[in-house]
């Protein structure tokens, strides 16, 4: 039989690659990569479904601290939000998902690979990138691109094939991870329309006012009221804390990768708050300068990892500049959480610029005298003065 290596999530599209490829003589080999979205009861009914798909093995393969170290954290030294609102939950994990699949496949030696994007998204780009780029030699197939299949075309072809599921919140394409969680359904096709409460897989549990604080070490989140962990499961903490106050929900519209609008829903409450809460802290340790060519390489590590540029070298570099912007980014910031909203509060760090031996901005000022800002003011101001007196003459 022909092996082949599926990139399974357990949801509709790759149950029903599963299902479609099994019966299309393959030896389908069922992989799930845990880029923190998983529970262990999450992975156990992946696994007995994948089974009841027809798959001849099953294996999840942990991936979330990879993805941290890999990705997450220099998405957090460069403040990335993508248009200023998403910070690249699904984007960011297709590419570790694809590059684990890909090593997968060659350590067994199959000669196919599979995955279940459309051919209208993001991901299909991502993830046949990594594969032509990493395992060039293996075959790549896409039942649900290649057949243009409708998700109602895919549940009544499960059914007709004795896998009838409960597929009733199967109208929203939902993805979480360590990053945050996507919500893509009926209501982000459209350009109005919000999604009901109910889409959200976190729910509003608390509405009174909850202080905390976060301690970053070099730029990275260590620790949430003096409880240190690793900062992946920092990550996750925060998360739990904070997605109970529906915090982090919003609605990203951008450019595919394709060339088209894309609408989609997201709820990344320990992403926004920690970017954020992060910034903040580099505006009092950073000088205008690092602050300044940071916001321009961040941005453009953050497009090109949304684009499946990921494995560029150009990336590598950029990494190394974020990393080393990074070495004063230590202290604590304090942050409220509110229901559907946060305020960050303030920072304690000895790194903080903002030292008042050298004057209070506004107030008083002791590392200069009256005469000497007077000049810094007139030389400042000379290439606006010639400019204007050379033009004024014509």
């Amino acid at each position: 039989m022909k092996k082949i290596v599926l990139a399974y999530s357990g949801g509709l599209d790759t149950s029903y690659c599963a299902v479609n490829l099994s019966k299309a003589g393959f030896d389908v080999h069922a992989v799930s990569i845990n880029t923190g979205g998983f529970t262990y009861e999450e992975i156990k009914t992946i696994k007995d479904n994948a089974y009841k798909m027809g798959v001849s093995t099953y294996k999840n393969i942990d991936a979330t601290k990879t993805y941290y170290h890999k990705i997450i954290k220099y998405l957090i030294f460069g403040n990335v939000l993508k248009n200023n609102t998403y910070p690249l939950s699904v984007s960011a994990e297709r590419i570790i998902q694809a590059m684990e699949i890909a090593n997968y496949a060659k350590s067994i030696d199959a000669k196919y690979v599979a995955h279940g994007s459309t051919g209208a998204g993001n991901d299909q780009v991502r993830f046949d990138m990594t594969f032509q780029t990493l395992a060039p030699d293996i075959e790549i197939i896409t039942p649900i691109r290649d057949q243009k299949l409708s998700r109602q075309e895919e549940i009544e072809y499960l059914k007709s094939c004795g896998v009838d599921l409960s597929w009733e919140k199967a109208k929203y394409s939902i993805n979480k991870g360590l990053w945050g969680t996507s919500i893509g359904g009926v209501e982000t096709l459209t350009s109005v329309n919000p999604l009901p409460e109910y889409a959200y897989p976190s729910q509003v549990e608390k509405t009174n006012i909850e202080k905390i604080k976060l301690t970053f070490l070099k730029g990275e989140l260590v620790a949430i009221n003096n409880n240190k962990e690793t900062s992946e499961k920092t990550i996750q903490t925060l998360n739990a804390m904070a997605s109970k106050f529906g915090i982090g929900r919003d609605m990203h519209i951008g450019d595919t990768i394709v060339g088209i609008k894309g609408r989609v829903g997201f709820e990344a409450a320990a992403a926004l708050i920690t970017i954020k809460a992060h910034h903040l802290l580099e505006k009092h340790t950073l000088t205008k300068w690092q602050l300044q060519h940071k916001e321009h390489l961040s941005s453009f590590y953050g497009m090109h990892l949304h684009e499946g540029q990921y494995l560029d070298p150009a990336m590598r570099d950029i990494e190394v500049f974020l990393e080393s912007s990074q070495t004063r980014v230590s202290g604590d910031v304090f942050v409220s959480l509110k229901p559907y909203h946060f305020t960050l509060d303030g920072v304690a760090s000895k790194h903080d610029l903002m030292n008042a031996k050298f004057g209070c901005y506004g107030e008083t000022n002791t590392g200069w005298n009256a005469e000497e800002v007077k000049g810094f003011i007139k030389i400042l101001g000379n290439q606006n003065k010639i400019y204007q007196q050379v033009n004024s003459e014509l």
